[in-house]
């Protein structure tokens, strides 16, 4: 949206603005920017591609927290108790049982 605010509408036009800005970017890494789902980004580029298009970092990134959540492993060891979480230990090889 940012690019298109600027009258970017190509990706070909942004990658030159890019360039002469300083920032070689790969037609692949571009590819993935451009549709909004490059896998990392380094933060001096992304201050090379905030100048670009005259914005903040923060107009750029979107929080996607459902997202944050689905990659969080479950743990087997873990239960849920009113609201809380509780950690039930697991007793491996050549250990001994808690004091009583």
């Amino acid at each position: 949206m940012k690019a298109a605010e600027r009258g970017i509408w190509k990706s070909t036009e942004l990658r030159r603005r890019l360039s002469d800005a300083g920032l070689e970017m790969s037609a692949g890494k571009m590819s993935a920017l451009w549709t909004g789902t490059p896998t990392s980004i380094r933060l001096d580029d992304l201050d090379v591609i905030c100048h670009v298009l005259d914005c903040e970092p923060t107009e750029l990134l979107i929080r996607e927290p459902e997202v944050v959540a689905a990659r969080r492993p479950v743990k087997e060891n873990t239960a849920a108790v009113g609201g809380a979480q509780v950690i039930t230990p697991r007793l491996g090889r050549n250990r001994s049982l808690p004091p009583v």
